[in-house]
C-alpha cells in the first residue's frame, strides 16, 4: 500500500493512493484516523487493506489535497551522511569504520510539492536525493539479521542543506535544520511492496536535468547495519525515519557549483516508490524587532 498523511478541507487526514487518488481511511483506523505513525505503532495495516477493497468512495484527486510529510511527527529523524562511495570520493572523505550520523528536526520537514525554503542567510541551498526508511515497531539492540522485520516502509527524502552554514564546524546541524529545507514524501511505500530496497534506483532531478542517480545497493553501510548500529545507542520506535545518504553529485562539489534558487523545482525520484517533488521559494519570514 501507499500511505498518505493530507490535508483536505481543512481537515487533516491519512488515506491510501489508489491511481491518481486518495481514498480517506480515517473511519477505518479509530482514535488515531489523524496519525499514520498511530497506524504504525497499532499495526492497522490489515484493516487499512480491507477498508481499500471494499470501499466504494470514489476518494479525492491527488491534484485537490496537500500532501505532507508521511511522519509528521516522528520520535527521531536519523540521517547518514556520506554513505555511498560516490559521495564519499567527492568530498574527500576518508574511509570510516562506523556509519557518520546526524539529526534533522521533524519542525524543518515539508511534504511533496510544499515550498522548500532558500534561507534568507545563504545562497548555498543544496539537493539531496535520499531513500528514508520508516520504522514500523520498538526496538533496541536490533540484530542486521532481524532489522528488515522492524520496517513499516520507504519514502523518498530530500535533504536539503545549507552548507556555509554546514561548514561553520565539523558539526551538520545548523546546515541541515532550517525551516522548510527536509523534503520528505510524497507517501509512504509499505515494506511488503518493497521486499528488497537494495534493488531501487534513486534519481535527483533540478529543472528536469539529472544531477543524481544510483541504485540503493551502492550504500557503504546497508539498511541491516544502520538499523543495528542506531538501535544499540537509542531504542528505535514505531515512525522513526532514518535517511539513508546520498549519492555523488551533490550542488556544492560540481564545477562550476550548483546551488537551488528561487524559481527552482527539484525532484527526488525512487523506483517503486514515486516522485517527491518541490518548488524552491526564498524564506518569507523575516526578522523580528
Amino acid at each position: 500500500m501507499k500511505l498518505a498523511t493530507y490535508e483536505y478541507d481543512g481537515r487533516r487526514s491519512i488515506g491510501a493512493i489508489v491511481s491518481d487518488r486518495v481514498v480517506d481511511m480515517s473511519a477505518s483506523v479509530g482514535g488515531y484516523r489523524r496519525s499514520l505513525r498511530g497506524i504504525i505503532e497499532n499495526d492497522e495495516y490489515d484493516a487499512l487493506r480491507t477498508a481499500v477493497e471494499v470501499t466504494d468512495s470514489p476518494g479525492i484527486a491527488l491534484t485537490d489535497i496537500t500532501l505532507l510529510p508521511p511522519i509528521t511527527n516522528p520520535d527521531k529523524i536519523i540521517c547518514v551522511g556520506l554513505n555511498y562511495e560516490s559521495h564519499r570520493k567527492e568530498t574527500g572523505r576518508p574511509e570510516v569504520e562506523h556509519p557518520t550520523l546526524f539529526t534533522r528536526f521533524a519542525n524543518t520537514q515539508v511534504g511533496h510539492e510544499s515550498p522548500i525554503w532558500l534561507p534568507r542567510d545563504s545562497v548555498q541551498l543544496d539537493y539531496e536525493g535520499e531513500l528514508a526508511v520508516i520504522i514500523g515497531k520498538a526496538g533496541r539492540y536490533i540484530r542486521e539479521s532481524q532489522a528488515m522485520e522492524y520496517i513499516a516502509g520507504y519514502s523518498c527524502y530530500n535533504d536539503g542543506s545549507v552548507r556555509d552554514w554546514q561548514r561553520h564546524t565539523s558539526q551538520f546541524t545548523p546546515g541541515k535544520n532550517f525551516p522548510h529545507t527536509g523534503g520528505f514524501g510524497p507517501w509512504m511505500v509499505t515494506s511488503d511492496e518493497i521486499p528488497d530496497p537494495t534493488h531501487l534506483t534513486l534519481t535527483t532531478r533540478l529543472n528536469g536535468q539529472v544531477l543524481q542517480q544510483a541504485g540503493t545497493d551502492m550504500l557503504i553501510f546497508t539498511i541491516p547495519v544502520l538499523i543495528s548500529y542506531i538501535s544499540t545507542f537509542t531504542p528505535l520506535a514505531p515512525g522513526d525515519v532514518i535517511v539513508t545518504g546520498t549519492p555523488g553529485g551533490v550542488g556544492f562539489k560540481r564545477d562550476p557549483q550548483i546551488f537551488m534558487k528561487p524559481g527552482d523545482r527539484v525532484e527526488v525520484d525512487i523506483t517503486g516508490i514515486g516522485v517527491l517533488a518541490n518548488p524552491i521559494e526564498l524564506d518569507p519570514t523575516t526578522a523580528e524587532g
